[in-house]
């Protein structure tokens, strides 16, 4: 067998995305590359790694099996890799970081000079929803986790990041009496397991307010993109509208109780022993978070 790095890589990618389109998505490569790459791959086995079933993409159970191979032959050449570094003096190792799906928008903005002056470590960031994260931490497989919410059930270091705002808001070109808000705009939720949706429905209880219609999407872009095509309102942060309301797409609604405010916080499982990587992205957080929200959210502060 002659098979090269850069096939166990796309491979892997293909068995954890299941599609070659996703595949090339997240490897920055075209669909033709990553279905050469797995040809290649495939010709070297006489057993099928993968079949295709009414257009969808399976990996058999000993493409499977190979897939494990694949990752442990990466995770050898990560640590060679890291070890090389770290002879040379730099800080190395992976960095592992699971974030809520609305903590895209803050996450990134406190990644990039800490990557750029260390380039030895490797970021994985894990974008889903609150349910996910708090069992990322439960099963201790990051080092961080970014939440507005804090679980309640399991043991956890923190440190406060930055405010986290909730408003109402619908399409700007909407216009509608207070009284009728819901009548005339369905509220969209969030999935169950999201954190937003955990915070809008404790405010609904709270205000004891009928809403006799709503709609559900998965993901906090969704939701914003059906509040700017008309479909309704919701209750959204405001870290993730804030191009739109400085346009002019989407405008706040008054409302008694709002906004919500939480905070967002990085934490990690208690009494867990950070690798050196972690240790020192902590100690950054800790240091340069003040400028950071300093540079990037000023613009927050208008809204209240």
């Amino acid at each position: 067998m002659n098979y090269t790095l850069h096939q166990l890589q796309v491979f892997l990618k293909i068995t954890q995305t299941q599609s070659i389109t996703k595949a090339a998505e997240e490897l920055h490569l075209t669909q033709p590359a990553v279905s050469i790459q797995l040809k290649n791959f495939q010709d070297q086995f006489d057993i099928p790694l993968t079949e295709v079933v009414g257009r969808k993409l399976f990996v058999t159970d000993f493409g499977k099996e190979i897939a494990v191979a694949a990752e442990k032959i990466l995770h050898e050449v990560h640590e060679i890799n890291y070890k090389t570094l770290a002879y040379k003096g730099q800080l190395t190792g992976r960095l592992v970081i699971s974030v809520v799906s609305t903590g895209k928008y803050v996450m990134p903005y406190f990644l990039p000079d800490f990557l750029q002056n260390n380039p030895g470590v490797d970021l994985k960031l894990d974008v889903t929803n609150k349910t996910k994260v708090v069992e990322n931490l439960e099963k201790n497989e990051v080092d961080f986790s970014l939440v507005s919410v804090l679980p309640e059930t399991l043991q956890i270091e923190k440190v406060p990041l930055m405010p986290n705002k909730l408003f109402l808001v619908a399409p700007s070109r909407v216009q509608f009496k207070q009284e009728d808000l819901f009548t005339r705009l369905p509220l969209i939720y969030r999935e169950k397991g999201s954190g937003t949706r955990h915070v809008m429905e404790s405010y609904l209880s709270q205000q004891q307010t009928n809403v006799p219609k709503k709609l559900e999407l998965t993901s906090n872009e969704a939701v914003k993109q059906a509040v700017l095509a008309g479909l309704g309102c919701s209750i959204m942060p405001l870290i993730g509208i804030g191009r739109e309301l400085q346009q002019g797409d989407l405008q706040i609604i008054p409302q008694e109780g709002l906004p919500l405010q939480s905070t967002w916080h990085l934490v990690w499982a208690k009494g867990k022993n950070l690798s050196p990587a972690a240790k020192a992205f902590l100690q950054y957080i800790q240091t340069d978070k003040d400028r950071i929200i300093k540079e990037r959210f000023y613009w927050t502060e208008k809204y209240t």
